[in-house]
């Protein structure tokens, strides 16, 4: 699973960013990865404050 991810991820480094090896795209898969699971904490806290009747401020993605 996780594994595919990351090939995805290698795929389009290498042909879109010009990345050549691992340590090319080190800090954009970092990147991505962080920007993933910061959107992933910002849906779950909107879904919890939905779940207890709470207004959310809307954001942009």
């Amino acid at each position: 699973m996780f594994e595919q991810a990351f090939r995805n991820i290698e795929d389009l480094l290498r042909n879109k960013a010009g990345c050549t090896t691992e340590l090319d795209y080190t800090e954009q898969s970092s990147w991505l990865l962080f920007k993933k699971y910061l959107a992933n904490l910002e849906e779950d806290k909107a879904t919890a404050a939905r779940l207890e009747g709470k207004n959310t401020p809307s954001t942009a993605t």
